[in-house]
């Protein structure tokens, strides 16, 4: 399926209120948020926005909300993670987000019992892809999270020509040597999406295009500056944009990892709550000595919520 995605896709997170149930109410502003910043689509129920720690009933009021939101929008495409050890239920919530209207599906690996190679992953694929067989469908590699590792290029092989509506792959790894293969694989037939923002600038110098990420929600501005320094060939700022965006992400792990996503979009205004177990959060006085580590990194001159004269792409 001829599908290629461009610019910036978030992650977003899902937002929560203070006990922890769902709070859709935000979502149409959130939409209009990453709007506002030039960000052209949600990669939602994801690593970021706590897919594996939602219900199915959970995870389709999300997709609902976000399908309200964007249905008469042709240039916003929303994607949900199925997620990656029921294979009913993701064939469920495939069949659920076509008939709401979103624009594909993604699904990763089988984490708990693994797939034993690359053949039974594709088979997993096809098993849910091919009941919504007019959905583009993505498959999802994050390997530090899954435990599930085999070469994207081997899985094209394998998939190329069984599935007429795989669109491509979300490629959440460092091997750049695999997914310069894949991007090239058969000059280009399917969308590669990259999944590390700390190495935006080194994937598109190898020739990625669209990428998605959870830092988009609340740094669009820097990386669409970066983007547009790369195509501008000015490799010294760009190179300066991808230090600041690594200084960002850093902080992360300095405060405890993904929740710390949560922690920056409170920053910008957008409070989406705290993330659920087994995550941990910080506490306020962590987040008090996180708001001045943030503002040392000068957060307020590249942060989303500010006006974005253009889109770049």
């Amino acid at each position: 399926m001829n599908l290629h995605l461009k610019g910036l896709i978030a992650a977003p997170f899902t937002p929560m209120q203070a006990d922890g149930s769902l709070n859709l109410d935000l979502i149409p502003d959130y939409y209009q948020f990453l709007k506002q910043n030039g960000i052209n689509g949600a990669f939602i129920c994801g690593s970021t926005g706590e897919g594996v720690s939602l219900t199915v009933s959970e995870k389709k009021h999300v997709a609902e909300a976000w399908a309200s939101c964007a249905k008469d929008d042709q240039n916003f495409t929303v994607m949900p993670l199925l997620g990656g050890t029921c294979i009913a239920d993701c064939i469920d919530l495939a069949k659920h987000a076509q008939q709401i209207g979103l624009d594909a599906v993604s699904f990763t690996s089988p984490f708990y019992f693994k797939p034993a190679n690359v053949e039974m992953l594709a088979e997993c694929i096809i098993a849910i892809a091919e009941t919504v067989p007019e959905m583009p469908f993505y498959y999802y590699h994050i390997p530090v999270l899954t435990g599930v590792n085999f070469p994207m290029f081997d899985l094209l092989k394998v998939i190329d020509g069984r599935l007429p509506n795989f669109a491509g792959i979300k490629y959440t790894h460092e091997d750049f040597m695999d997914f310069q293969s894949c991007l090239n694989f058969r000059n280009g037939q399917y969308d590669m999406l990259w999944g590390r923002d700390e190495n935006m600038l080194s994937a598109l110098a190898v020739g990625a295009k669209g990428a998605v990420g959870s830092t988009f929600n609340y740094a669009a501005p820097l990386y669409h500056e970066l983007i547009e320094s790369f195509e501008q060939n000015d490799m010294e700022k760009a190179g300066a944009l991808q230090q600041k965006s690594i200084d960002m992400i850093r902080l992360l792990g300095k405060y405890g990892g993904i929740s710390v996503g949560k922690a920056y979009m409170k920053v910008v205004g957008m409070d989406c709550g705290t993330f659920r177990l087994p995550v941990k959060n910080m506490s306020d006085a962590q987040f008090e000595a996180f708001r001045s580590d943030v503002a040392a990194l000068d957060f307020d001159s590249f942060k989303s919520g500010q006006p974005v004269a253009k889109t770049i792409y």
